[in-house]
Parts: structure tokens; sequence; C-alpha cells
């Protein structure tokens, strides 16, 4: 590896946007892992920006910190993550992504109906789900959850 393939904390906080204590904090939550040079400065991988990006998306996008590190560790952490370390991720993130899309899509377009959360305050709940009948899937709005309301009534 090359020095000029190293940053110190101030240019990788310069090219991320990210603020030098961000850049502490997720070292201490182990997003990222500098080498340290003889004076103890940290020195990162030029593909920690790739690294950090990726984290400022993913909480953007609602994952946790546990999760998104959890997906990290499995990157090498001997070289820089070439393009089917970052495929094997993605396909992790699209099944998790792809559910968030579709419970987005039922959102908007039932959310003026009833959702089978319980509270029946809308004329049309009566007829979607007489009784709270949703309440035999389980707490929460059922029906956006992805709950039919066509289904049998349990046993109480």
């Amino acid at each position: 590896m090359h020095s000029s393939d190293l940053l110190s904390i101030g240019q990788l906080a310069r090219r991320t946007g990210l603020s030098v204590s961000a850049i502490r904090f997720y070292e201490e939550k182990g997003l990222v892992a500098p080498r340290r040079d003889a004076g103890g400065r940290r020195q990162f991988r030029r593909s920690d920006i790739r690294r950090l990006s990726f984290v400022l998306i993913a909480q953007q996008l609602g994952f946790s910190i546990r999760q998104i590190r959890d997906q990290l560790q499995t990157l090498p952490n001997g070289r820089t993550p070439g393009k089917a370390d970052w495929a094997r991720i993605s396909r992790q993130f699209r099944a998790n992504l792809d559910q968030r899309i579709e419970t987005l899509h039922r959102l908007r377009d039932n959310l003026d109906g009833c959702i089978g959360c319980g509270c029946l305050s809308l004329r049309i709940c009566s007829l979607y789900n007489p009784e709270d009948r949703a309440a035999d899937y389980g707490t929460g709005p059922r029906y956006l959850m992805g709950d039919r309301s066509e289904a049998p009534r349990k046993q109480r």
C-alpha cells in the first residue's frame, strides 16, 4: 500500500462530509478500522470513503448501526473490497429494502382506509375489520403489515 492510499482523519472528514468526531464514533462502533502511524495518528484507507458513505446511506434508510456493522464485517480487512464484495452486501440490503418499499406502497395506497389497527373509527372499518378481527393477527396496523382482511376468524 502506498502512502498516497492512506488518508488522515481530517482528509477523510473533508471527503465524506462527516465530522472528525463522527468518524471516531464509527471507528468505536467497528465500522472502520484505521491504522496508526508511528506517532499514533489514524491512517484510513481510501476505501474507507466508500465504507463511510455506505454507512451514511444505510442510516438514512433506517438501518441500525448494528445491522450496518454486521454487513461491513463481511468485507475483507486486508484488502480493498471489490465489486463482488459490495454486490454480496447489496443483495442483503436489497431484500430488506424491497420489503420496506412494499410496505410504503401499502401505506401510500391504504392510509385513508381501514388499516386493521383496531381503532374502528372509520365507517369502512366495520366492513373491512368487523369486531376488530384484524387483532387475531397480532398487534399493530395488520393490513398495512400485509395481513388480509378475508382470513378466517381464529378461535379465542
